[in-house]
């Protein structure tokens, strides 16, 4: 099958070199179902030695002065920026996103986060001194003392397949500012994009060795890269199955982990809420990227009052969501990213039907010839033991429960394995404050469905470990080393 576009050949970098992989196999869009590129299918020995490259690296890169570091991230931006035509059709073609979101979130997000860790952050942070008394163990003094954030080592980097470019993106930078050297994995599904980010990274000017990027269709070639013993730190975002793998894995060797994981979102919708902007925000899981967001309200939780106001807006709203071509200006939602997972979505909203909910509008898949599409769909008269309520759907499918009072509400919320962003609608910020609190969720949005990307984010329960984002992003890619001196 003849490739869309003649992106040319892709390849495997390690240590500074493009390397030709054994083999490779098909990455094909999801729209057309056209094959976009040969991704290269790394061998194990491949994996391990981008690996070795990575340590070999880590030494002259970690003491490279953090201005310096800084200074290439800005420089890598800037590049970014420059091959953004070249970079916005390919990531859209392998991912199957409508051109606005390409345009808008796949790639230009990958530059503002180089940039944002282009901003030279203090290092070490100083303690105020301690007047220490003599002890058996050594003599009394005044003691000073600092916190130092030294880098983890070796970073091995594993992204998600919704938004490839800038979800890796947001690993890279940090990683380097703190002095980490990185084997960067792309997903399985759309490598294409992050492979060529990292070859521009290197015409950026950043030294051989320090990102290297291995893509495989293996599992075998990915445990490589999480097993080796020159990797410290493992960061991966995807779904809980495999993050608890990475997990069990990296716990036999002590590596350090950054795991963001899946969600299902309840969005607590009061009766005093404004439900214009409600269904403004909750109608995200249908109309942004087809659903495959871990973030998306797709537990949508509202007050009996409501309740049957909100159904019936949603299901007057999704026959007007055009569902089809992403190239077309006019398409609301494009296809999910392959045929097994749009019959993994369609066989989670044929459970809610064989478990008693009641399927308001969608369910059906969409007459279109080719690609992988799934029709906005609305699953209501559902409880949260149904598996429609419990399991992650990654598509765009709104599950509706009703709850009458705050403590239902909140409980219904946090009766959920995965904790990773709820929502609260209500025009009494005092009630939403002191609800989302009770929420077991590492964020919550009252109101909105905004981010603020200085925020730490992250998740609870199975929704991951660790935090990023902003300077807690610094923080995650490093150790606190303390140093302490007698005056």
């Amino acid at each position: 099958m003849a490739a869309e576009h003649g992106w040319g050949e892709f390849n495997l970098v390690i240590g500074g070199e493009r390397v030709e992989a054994l083999s490779g196999y098909d990455i094909v869009n999801p729209a057309t179902e056209a094959v976009v590129g040969v991704a290269p299918d790394a061998s194990v020995q491949q994996a391990q030695d981008a690996c070795a490259a990575a340590r070999d690296a880590f030494e002259g890169w970690s003491r490279t002065p953090v201005e310096e570091r800084c200074a290439l991230l800005a420089r890598a931006a800037d590049v970014l920026d420059a091959h953004r035509d070249e970079l916005v059709p390919l990531v859209q073609a392998e991912t199957g996103a409508t051109m606005r979101v390409a345009k808008t979130m796949q790639v230009p997000q990958a530059a503002a986060r180089f940039r944002r860790y282009a901003q030279v952050e203090p290092n070490l942070v100083p303690l105020p001194p301690a007047v220490m008394p003599s002890t058996a163990l050594a003599p009394g003094g005044i003691i000073g003392g600092v916190e130092h954030r030294a880098p983890m080592g070796v970073v091995a980097a594993l992204a998600a397949y919704n938004f490839p470019l800038t979800n890796m993106a947001g690993k890279i930078a940090p990683a380097l500012a703190m002095g980490n050297t990185l084997v960067v994995k792309p997903p399985v599904q759309d490598p294409l994009g992050v492979i060529r980010m990292v070859e521009l990274l290197g015409e950026a000017g950043l030294p051989p060795g320090v990102v290297n990027v291995v893509s495989a269709s293996t599992v075998e070639a990915a445990e490589a890269i999480t097993t080796s013993p020159h990797v410290d730190m493992i960061s991966f975002t995807g779904s809980t199955g495999v993050g608890c793998r990475i997990a069990e894995v990296a716990g036999k060797q002590m590596k350090r982990l950054l795991l963001e994981l899946g969600g299902k979102g309840a969005a607590i919708v009061f009766d005093d809420a404004d439900l214009a902007d409600v269904i403004s925000n909750v109608s995200s899981t249908w109309t942004f990227h087809s659903g495959q967001i871990c973030t998306s309200p797709t537990r949508l939780v509202v007050q009996r009052g409501v309740y049957d106001e909100v159904v019936g807006k949603l299901t007057g709203m999704a026959p007007h969501l055009k569902v089809g071509d992403p190239l077309e200006r006019d398409t609301v939602i494009g296809p999910v990213i392959s045929a097994p997972h749009r019959e993994r979505v369609e066989g989670l909203i044929r459970s809610a039907s064989d478990e008693g909910a009641t399927i308001a509008t969608g369910g059906k898949r969409p007459e279109i010839d080719t690609g992988y599409y799934v029709a906005p769909t609305l699953v209501v008269d559902a409880t949260n033991d149904m598996t429609i309520a419990r399991e992650e759907v990654f598509g765009p499918v709104i599950t509706v429960l009703a709850f009458d009072t705050d403590d239902e509400a909140v409980q219904i919320a946090n009766d959920s394995p995965y904790g990773l962003y709820d929502y609260v609608f209500s025009a009494d910020s005092g009630r939403a404050m002191e609800v989302a609190k009770r929420l077991r969720a590492g964020n919550v949005g009252i109101n909105t469905l905004q981010r603020n990307h200085e925020a730490a984010f992250g998740g609870f329960k199975y929704s991951g470990v660790g935090r990023d984002g902003g300077s807690w992003g610094l923080h995650a890619y490093s150790e606190m080393q303390s140093i302490v001196w007698r005056g």
